[in-house]
């Protein structure tokens, strides 16, 4: 059950809540409205990925649009005098206007810091992702991170590469593990990511799972 059911999927509602809250009982605006969360969710973690965005939440009320992005380096989104945060709304704006919404909709933004940026698996699996496609050698690599997750409060994490690793001519797929992560057990907090990178010799998936006490 723990290999095939996504982690957060699976505590949804009980642990973690839903990265979209709205309700519409149109169907077709209910289409329309979730289509636009994602573009908008997308274009943001594409335009700011050098502030290791690693979380977008949006909710809608009538007329209203709430955004909030986590991010281990807020002061690169902000900007200098809030410079980055009119950029960021033009963004949202352009995305609604796309989707059909009304002119009048408000957009107010929040940025959250990522406190603990190695319990977060999108930055863990990120950071992994972004060194294998410099060159570096993998295994040093994700022996380093899996400590400083250790370091930083985590009580389990484990890591899946595939692909063809290293440049190697065939493709395998290699696993490390350091403390505990029970899959299973809906009342523990396990964070999951994953993150593909593309390196010269060809895709290489990054899976992160961490368990946090």
């Amino acid at each position: 059950m723990g290999q095939k059911v996504h982690p957060k999927g699976l505590r949804l509602g009980i642990i973690y809540n839903w990265n979209s809250r709205w309700f519409f009982s149109n169907k077709k605006k209910y289409k329309e409205t979730l289509m636009s969360d994602i573009k908008i969710r997308d274009n943001l973690m594409e335009k700011f990925k050098f502030a290791s965005v690693t979380q977008v939440d949006i909710e809608r009320a009538i007329n209203k649009i709430n955004v909030i992005i986590y991010s281990v380096k807020p002061g690169m989104i902000i900007g200098r005098g809030g410079k980055g945060l009119e950029e960021v709304k033009k963004l949202i704006l352009k995305e609604l206007k796309l989707a059909g919404s009304s002119k009048e909709t408000k957009v107010d933004l929040k940025i959250e810091p990522v406190k603990r940026p190695y319990l977060n698996a999108y930055y863990v699996a990120q950071s992994v992702a972004e060194k294998l496609l410099r060159n570096f050698p993998h295994r040093s690599v994700i022996h380093n991170i899996m400590n400083r997750a250790m370091e930083s409060g985590a009580r389990g994490i484990k890591i899946v590469l595939g692909g063809r690793i290293g440049g190697a001519e065939i493709s395998r797929v290699e696993k490390y593990f350091q403390g505990s992560i029970p899959t299973s057990t809906i009342r523990e907090q396990v964070d999951f990511a994953k993150f593909p990178t593309l390196t010269r010799s060809g895709y290489i998936g990054v899976k992160v799972w961490i368990c946090k006490k």
